[in-house]
């Protein structure tokens, strides 16, 4: 499929919606109308069912008001990706939507494998990716690379699993791993040949913008080993490329029971120290959150007053997916969704606006 996210799309998409999308549900970013919840792809089994069922939640997502799809090349061991453009051509084909209605978004940095575990991963690893010259051992710390060569396979294994030209936002996938195998200098020489890869694959259209997809990372004090400074991260986008450098999106995990991309300032924007969620908004950068249910933890068994603040919701996975929409900066909620019950449970927060900031936080 040609074509990427467009504003005439997406704002074609959530008028379609009419009533059905609150006020609040899609944010703005670079002219695009992103939903406020998206939907996400777990590890999940690579079985065949499990393939039909991923395929029939996305179309069920992008049925109910959910535009934005996020998955990764070793989610699934790439089945994630292939039942991802299997829901997409479908309804493209029934011309329920098109391409410029969606926004995908897809990462790497984890070496996956392909469709199933092998017998052997240390061979398939060295067959599929050294003596094939994508990588080199010393690339390596554990699983992960980021060298340019590396991120051109896999942008290209991802645009053929998915069926698409273009794939909208491409995230390095936790980064900060590298830090436990390289020093800070070479890991900032290894991001800034990473930047300057993903600006060519920008100019050559197999991806529109890119980013950085942590788990760590962000959330991590100012001193740890593995911290991420945005700022610093944004500063060597600027060097790459100039103001009009393609780096937009930040991808941490953020609920009720991680707290810390709010919570935490350890991000120095100037003088002052800020959270995460503080500094993408000053920087113009969108946040996309992981894990707002917590991997499932935070579904049921939440305290009886946040039914009294989060009103209009039946269930605590809606409760706790508003809650992390409804916090300023964040811009789209991600929650891995592999049933169409889930996907319609949490697409109820479609219909209804995000809670109101001075009660969402009031204390007491």
């Amino acid at each position: 499929m040609q074509g990427f996210a467009t504003e005439a799309g997406t704002s074609g998409y959530r008028r379609r919606l009419g009533t059905r999308a609150a006020r609040g549900h899609f944010k703005t970013w670079q002219g695009l109308r992103l939903s406020s919840v998206g939907i996400g792809t777990c590890l999940g089994v690579e079985e065949e069912a499990t393939d039909r069922v991923y395929e029939d939640a996305v179309k069920r997502a992008l049925q109910l008001g959910i535009n934005v799809v996020d998955t990764s090349v070793s989610n699934g061991h790439q089945c994630c990706e292939r039942s991802i453009g299997a829901a997409l051509r479908a309804l493209v084909a029934e011309r329920a939507i098109a391409r410029e209605d969606v926004v995908l978004s897809s990462r790497a940095g984890l070496l996956p494998f392909d469709g199933t575990v092998p017998a052997n991963p240390t061979a398939y690893f060295t067959e599929t990716y050294v003596r094939t010259g994508v990588l080199k051992a010393a690339d390596l710390v554990g699983r992960h690379c980021l060298t340019p060569r590396y991120l051109a396979d896999q942008i290209d294994r991802s645009r053929r699993n998915l069926g698409v030209e273009t794939i909208d936002v491409y995230c390095i996938d936790k980064p900060e791993m590298q830090l436990a195998g390289v020093d800070r200098p070479t890991f900032m020489a290894r991001m800034r040949a990473a930047f300057e890869f993903l600006e060519s694959a920008v100019g050559d259209g197999r991806i529109r913008w890119y980013g950085t997809a942590t788990w760590e990372g962000y959330r991590r004090p100012a001193t740890a080993p593995d911290h991420l400074s945005l700022p610093d991260l944004v500063e060597l986008a600027r060097e790459v490329a100039g103001t009009r450098h393609h780096f937009g999106v930040v991808q941490l995990p953020y609920s009720l029971a991680m707290t810390e991309a709010l919570a935490q300032t350890n991000q120095q924007v100037g003088k002052a120290s800020v959270s995460v969620l503080q500094a993408a908004a000053q920087l113009g950068v969108y946040v996309m959150t992981s894990a707002p249910i917590s991997q499932g933890k935070l579904a049921r068994n939440l305290p009886p007053a946040l039914s009294q603040v989060l009103e209009g919701l039946r269930t605590d996975a809606q409760r706790a997916l508003q809650f992390v929409r409804s916090t300023p900066g964040v811009g789209t909620a991600l929650c891995g969704m592999k049933q169409v019950a889930h996907v319609e449970e949490n697409a109820a927060l479609v219909g209804l606006p995000p809670a109101p900031v001075e009660k969402l936080f009031t204390r007491g």
